[in-house]
């Protein structure tokens, strides 16, 4: 009778010891996002159980469903990091709203579609701040994404990353997916584009920056260096990426920022980025182009309640070292 009873509690603890084999998809793997969790994973986060493949643009046209559906067919994925997405500052936003709403429609709904045709367990997708209504009340929750219109600065890249929240609950609903979202402050770090002209704040002053030094030529910023930001280190959300990726069970959104108390102005980040590069020369804000949005404040009350005791890395110190690995890697870096 007691070997009996003890031949499911030695199954259970072998499955236990032998857990499913996860193949983990990540697309955009060799940009600034996908770069930091290679990095933490190859570095100590990952589990014996798991497989990372981590994919360039290079590899797949996301636009095509044929092409997507044949990468899904040779990877057989059973988790995805969706990253993938046609990106750019304020300025590239503005000239070009149509393109980054249509390339990133198609490349959103292509990955979702063959997610479930592949019957992946879990998908997460990378959002953005500017999801949020323009005119709002502060701090932004979860609940505020499709509250109202975006700004108009970037509202075709907007509209299209909400649509991401929409076909996850549609394949929630219908279908019992396990597909979501996580909503990212403004990220920064290694392997980030550094392009003068459609690069975002940070690493386009780092490259500013570097030339003006290396120049002798004043350090030219754009507005009037009054909005302010949320900034999160890359391998700080690379962290987070993970721990999404296996522990939270919502297809509702998650906002992933440094806390209300950690936002700066666009000065602080030029004086951190100043600081960081070492230089001592004149800085001056051409006022005459534009602040966009003023500031887009978001609450982290959801992700504390999960995770308390999470650290961030100092700002000062994350601009440091991103400043550092620019100029070490100045040649290879995307400009």
């Amino acid at each position: 009778m007691g070997n009996e009873q003890s031949e499911p509690q030695v199954e259970e603890e072998m499955a236990e010891e032998t857990p499913i084999k996860k193949v983990i998809l990540v697309t955009g793997g060799t940009g600034l996002v996908g770069q930091a969790i290679k990095k933490v994973v190859d570095e100590g986060l990952a589990l014996p159980n798991e497989e990372w493949i981590f994919l360039a643009s290079k590899d797949c046209d996301l636009t095509s469903y044929e092409a997507t559906k044949a990468l899904f067919d040779k990877h057989s994925p059973t988790h995805v990091i969706h990253l993938a997405a046609m990106v750019g500052g304020l300025f590239a936003n503005m000239r070009q709203n149509l393109e980054f709403f249509r390339m990133n429609m198609a490349m959103n709904d292509n990955v979702l579609r063959c997610c479930h045709e592949g019957n992946v367990i879990k998908c997460v997708s990378c959002l953005s701040t500017c999801i949020f209504p323009d005119k709002t009340t502060y701090p932004i929750d979860e609940t505020m994404v499709h509250s109202g219109p975006p700004h108009d600065s970037n509202f075709g890249y907007a509209y299209a990353k909400r649509m991401i929240d929409v076909l996850n609950r549609g394949y929630s609903t219908q279908y019992g997916r396990m597909f979501t979202s996580v909503v990212p402050c403004n990220v920064f770090g290694p392997y980030d584009n550094y392009s003068l002209e459609n690069a975002h704040v940070l690493p386009a002053l780092m490259h500013k920056c570097y030339l003006a030094k290396q120049h002798d030529t004043p350090l030219t910023t754009f507005g009037t260096g009054k909005p302010r930001r949320q900034f999160i280190y890359s391998l700080d959300l690379a962290r987070l990426f993970v721990w999404v990726l296996r522990k939270y069970e919502e297809v509702d959104p998650i906002i992933l920022s440094v806390g209300e108390e950690e936002e700066v102005s666009i000065t602080d980040a030029v004086n951190a980025v100043v600081k960081g590069m070492d230089f001592k020369g004149e800085i001056v804000y051409d006022t005459s182009k534009a602040d966009g949005q003023f500031k887009k404040t978001a609450s982290i009350g959801k992700l504390r309640k999960y995770l308390p005791d999470f650290k961030f890395t100092p700002f000062e110190q994350a601009v440091k070292e991103s400043c550092e690995w620019f100029v070490e890697n100045y040649d290879s870096a995307r400009k």
